[in-house]
């Protein structure tokens, strides 16, 4: 598969998102117009938009030095510059994190990140809104070659003393030992600890971002790369040579930052063998060294304990050769077309499916609920037609007595609000408490609690016990939440039952807040810390600078779980009662007009038919707009129950 044929599925996505994009504005624009707006669901749809239109496709490259990972990225998608536009060359290549995009705000640039901002305690992402803090070069997109110069500053290197070096985790005494470099005054390390390229690539302005990570050396010192920036991709492509096989620092990476960053299902983790034509010999037969790439992929598959469909072999080297040379020979003989299938279909299709899920899971209550309250809007209208089809109206009695049982519903009506306004209060009150209990002052309280015994602590295993403090505290403080849940969840229950039974509501089934997703991603981001804490790069590098900037990136997702929690009990409490408000709503409009529509004809027996054919006019329009709302649902995928 051609570069060409790659954007061509991407663009099928764009369009896909654009038509989902699409659909929810006519959702949000359809309860405008039928009154089922509120503050709470237009924000929440709002923030969906928001999301859906800043949606980015992340593929992230993840290997250790000398696997030919940024020769594969560019044989991927930027061979039809005709040069090797990142630098690949033998040897160390990629020496700071870097992503590559399209800012269109921003225009074309290289932004690069002081390598001493890592005893810095501000976060990757603090950094990326403070551009002054960074390094920038302007690209000219016009001249590959001045963009393939400019692209050298990503290998910059400078020597600094050897403790500096092993304060920023860039210096290890066994490692250099090993390779004969014993006690040096002056060390080699990266000058840039981050970079980011933004450029108008085809690709790229389709909404492609691409995430190049150098070794383990930088993984195991930026916990931010391993538990954020890696686990937000959509696919981490793990990097192997097919001339060394699995290596232990490969395992090691593998099994401490790859592995947790793709989550326990592995989803969109794929392992490529690049560098077969190592491989290759042109004395042997064909099927020898296909025998022999094979066994290398059983090999792999065991060691990783990844299914073997997920591993590619594939020379980057010579694809990069075969697109730029147009040999369709060569670009067959280094089987990376193979791989560009997975990423374009498989890939793609995985992210159709995850921002369905989201959408579905952010409004899917919603859209229920609005196509639950039209049908019970249409079965009210066609009762009643019904009703005025069949009744004699030539009988004053009858007449008279539908006019007090409507008066008398009427009352009912009355009481039903008086109740249901009772109800409210005691609910906000419940509603408040449960919101209260995820507030950031309890959480700012434990981390501010937790951060004073960290500086105090002289030992690691004194920053360690810090940590698994914090996460205690936090779980008792979910822990509390979950009483008030529950009895939130209680209360919510028996209000619907109650205007279900006593005033005979149609049933819709109250959406329940619940804090179980919580607890599960604050474990999730315990576990991944612990496992990255254990791993044997951190144990071997500056304990203490590496720590902090756990702790720190820590902090930064528990916290951020504890506010989305905050927010959605928010959004939860002010929206959940709303499904009655409707109904109520509706219940008073059908008494008046039927009441109105009894006073016209009890005054004179013209108007039944002028009655009846005002009752089908008002039933044509809700069939339409529940007809109009139907095709939106489809229109956004979901599975609702449609009668």
């Amino acid at each position: 598969m051609r570069n060409l044929e790659f954007k061509e599925e991407l663009l099928d996505y764009s369009h896909w998102r654009d038509k989902l994009i699409q659909s929810i504005e006519l959702y949000r624009e359809w309860r405008r117009y039928n009154k089922f707006n509120d503050e709470q669901s237009n924000d929440t749809i709002l923030s969906i938009l928001q999301s859906l239109r800043a949606d980015r496709v992340t593929l992230a490259f993840v290997a250790e030095f000398s696997r030919g990972k940024t020769e594969l990225i560019n044989a991927l998608f930027f061979a039809e510059t005709g040069v090797r536009l990142l630098p690949s060359s033998p040897g160390r290549t990629t020496m700071s994190p870097t992503e590559l995009f399209w800012d269109q705000k921003g225009g074309s640039y290289i932004r690069l990140l002081d390598i001493e901002t890592r005893l810095e305690d501000t976060s990757l992402l603090n950094y990326k809104s403070q551009l002054d803090c960074w390094t920038q070069i302007d690209l000219d997109c016009d001249s590959p070659t001045q963009m393939q110069e400019a692209f050298k500053s990503l290998i910059a290197t400078k020597q600094v003393s050897k403790d500096k070096a092993y304060k920023l985790g860039l210096w290890n005494e066994r490692e250099a030992a090993e390779q004969g470099n014993i006690n040096p005054e002056y060390v080699e390390i990266p000058c840039w600890r981050h970079a980011l390229i933004s450029f108008p690539h085809p690709l790229l302005k389709e909404g492609l971002c691409i995430l190049d990570t150098p070794g383990l050396n930088a993984l195991g010192c930026e916990p931010e790369l391993t538990l954020n920036i890696l686990p937000s991709a959509q696919a981490i492509i793990f990097v192997l040579a097919a001339d060394t096989g699995v290596t232990k620092s490969d395992l090691e990476m593998w099994n401490s930052h790859v592995c947790n960053a793709s989550g326990q299902q592995r989803q969109g983790l794929a392992v490529v063998m690049n560098k077969i034509d190592s491989m290759w010999d042109d004395l042997a037969e064909n099927h020898n060294c296909d025998a022999a790439i094979q066994n290398q992929i059983q090999s792999t598959a065991s060691i990783l304990n990844i299914d073997q469909n997920f591993i590619f072999a594939v020379s980057a080297k010579q694809g990069l050769l075969a697109k730029i040379r147009n040999d369709a020979d060569l670009l067959e003989k280094s089987r990376l077309q193979k791989l560009e299938n997975y990423l374009s279909k498989d890939i793609l299709d995985q992210r159709r499916n995850i921002l369905t899920a989201g959408v579905r899971k952010e409004i899917g209550y919603m859209v229920s609920e609005s196509l639950k309250l039209m049908e019970t809007k249409i079965v009210n209208a066609e009762k009643q037609l019904k009703e005025f089809k069949q009744i004699d109206f030539n009988n004053q009695e009858m007449t008279e007595k539908l006019m007090a049982e409507t008066r008398e519903h009427q009352s009912t009506y009355l009481l039903n609000v008086e109740n249901f306004q009772a109800s409210r209060k005691v609910f906000a009150v419940q509603a408040r408490m449960l919101i209260n209990s995820f507030a950031n002052e309890k959480i700012d309280e434990i981390i501010k609690r937790t951060r004073v015994e960290m500086d105090k602590s002289l030992t690691t295993f004194g920053l360690k016990q810090s940590i698994r403090k914090l996460f205690d505290e936090l779980r008792d403080l979910l822990q509390d939440s979950l009483d008030i849940t529950d009895e939130t969840r209680r209360l919510v229950k028996a209000i619907h039952k109650k205007f279900r039974d006593d005033y005979g509501f149609n049933e819709i089934e109250p959406e329940l807040f619940s804090i179980k997703y919580y607890q599960f991603e604050l474990e999730q981001i315990f576990a991944e810390g612990d496992a990255f804490r254990n791993s044997a790069r951190t144990t071997m590098t500056e304990q203490s600078v590496v720590i902090n900037k756990l702790y720190t990136t820590l902090i930064y997702k528990a916290r951020y779980i504890l506010q989305q929690a905050y927010r959605d009990s928010a959004i939860w409490s002010n929206s959940v009662l709303n499904p009655l408000i409707h109904q109520i709503k509706d219940h008073k409009i059908q008494i008046e007009g039927r009441l109105q529509m009894l006073k016209k004809i009890n005054q004179s027996k013209d108007m039944v038919a002028v009655s009846i054919a005002q009752l089908e006019a008002e039933l044509a329009p809700i069939k339409l707009q529940r007809q109009q709302l139907v095709g939106i649902i489809k229109a956004m995928h979901f599975e609702v129950k449609i009668n």
